[in-house]
């Protein structure tokens, strides 16, 4: 079992990269393996993560000390964000990279809520997972009818493209996007790991879309960009409530850079493209140190010992991109008719979730219903990857006729 804290990385002080170092070479993104691409993906929005993490820590902190050391491992962590990203190519296009970014969504979630020990958090992320797996199915309808382009090319099989949970239907009311927070005191370090790491992922796309989504001319676009935005930004609300609100400060920062180890390791363990696992072992060396900082910074101002926040056992089996495929397709069978009320789930179309279906909609048809009927209007079907047979849930066949990948 492979332990951060008993190793100590590459000193901070040789940690700083020139411009010859950050100017990585990209993927190539017609021969790419597409887990490589959503290895990096996820680990830009877990950096992102940890450069906001530490910018809000330092807005907060007394301590100049503290905050010189902030500041300076997050200058190190910025570099290492703008290697990662970067190392994704030009020439995608933003729905490219978008679709993309679902796949990670789809993929990641259904990992964690398979591993996720506790039943609550759990399913919070099964009843998330339907939502983003619907995102992909709206945006590859939009990719090929903008494109004329396959979202083949970008999942490559790996990943099913069909409608989950309706986005029509994702749209509740802010109140009962706000999840009952784990107990930290009890609570498997795991799971502390897995919503740090969800969250991370679902912020990355909400800031992604709420910045691409202006930038096109064709109004189906726009419009699309901007109601999955939305979504988005529920997500967020939903994951990050599922963090103990009592974790301080740095306990936090030791969760954040225990969690960044575990992710490097993680893909370091299952990268198939060498340049790239070279990467993530020359980052993992990195945030060893920060983990070692962060661990000395918990002793001197909290009085803990590192192993008191996230254990003494090093961190769980690695997390692995691969297909989900009958995963996704039981929660298909089984969830989909799932919204949400207080911090529970429910069948039932409440009184709350009505008030603000109306007030979105006003019995209009939103974009993410618009795109389909749009691309059933140019191919005269929807756009689908069904490798595994017809959709589990019979209403949501594709009609008689319709392509399947």
């Amino acid at each position: 079992m492979f332990n951060p804290l008993e190793h100590q990385g590459i000193p901070l002080q040789q940690q700083l990269r020139s411009w010859r170092e950050l100017n990585v070479q990209p993927i190539d993104p017609e021969a790419v393996d597409p887990y490589t691409r959503c290895r990096i993906i996820t680990m830009n929005g877990i950096e992102v993560e940890s450069i906001m993490f530490s910018h809000q820590f330092a807005r907060v902190c007394p301590d100049q000390e503290v905050r010189r050391q902030l500041a300076y491992t997050r200058y190190v962590e910025s570099q290492q964000q703008r290697v990662v990203n970067w190392m994704l190519p030009g020439v995608a296009s933003v729905l490219e990279t978008t679709l993309g970014y679902e796949q990670v969504a789809v993929d990641l979630t259904a990992w964690v809520a398979r591993h996720e020990p506790d039943p609550y958090l759990r399913q919070a992320y099964e009843f998330g997972v339907l939502e983003d797996f619907d995102h992909l199915y709206r945006y590859a309808n939009l990719y090929e009818m903008l494109e004329r382009r396959k979202a083949e090319k970008i999942v490559d099989g790996l990943t099913e493209v069909m409608p989950g949970r309706p986005t029509v239907l994702e749209h509740r009311h802010p109140f009962d996007e706000v999840r009952t927070p784990y107990d930290k005191n009890v609570v498997d370090p795991r799971s502390k790991l897995n919503a740090l790491t969800i969250l991370s992922a679902e912020q990355q796309v909400m800031i992604y879309y709420m910045n691409v989504g202006p930038q096109y001319m064709e109004p189906i676009a726009r419009q699309l960009y901007q109601e999955i935005s939305m979504i988005e930004q529920e997500h967020v609300t939903h994951y990050e409530s599922l963090l103990d609100p009592g974790e301080n400060w740095w306990e936090r920062l030791l969760t954040h850079e225990y969690n960044e180890c575990w992710l490097y390791y993680s893909f370091m363990e299952q990268e198939s493209d060498p340049r790239v696992r070279a990467v993530w072992e020359l980052h993992l060396q990195m945030e060893l140190a920060h983990l070692q900082q962060a661990a000395e910074l918990l002793r001197q101002h909290d009085g803990r010992e590192p192993e008191q926040v996230v254990g003494s056992a090093g961190v769980p089996e690695p997390l692995l991109f691969e297909p989900n495929k009958r995963y996704l397709r039981h929660l298909l069978a089984t969830q989909m008719d799932l919204t949400k009320l207080g911090e529970g789930y429910v069948t039932e179309a409440h009184e709350r979730f009505e008030w603000m279906q109306q007030q979105l909609h006003e019995g209009q048809q939103p974009p993410s219903e618009e795109v389909i009927e749009q691309h059933r209007g140019m191919y005269g079907d929807e756009y689908r990857i069904e490798t595994e047979g017809p959709h589990p849930v019979e209403s949501l066949r594709a009609k008689e006729g319709a392509r399947r990948a």
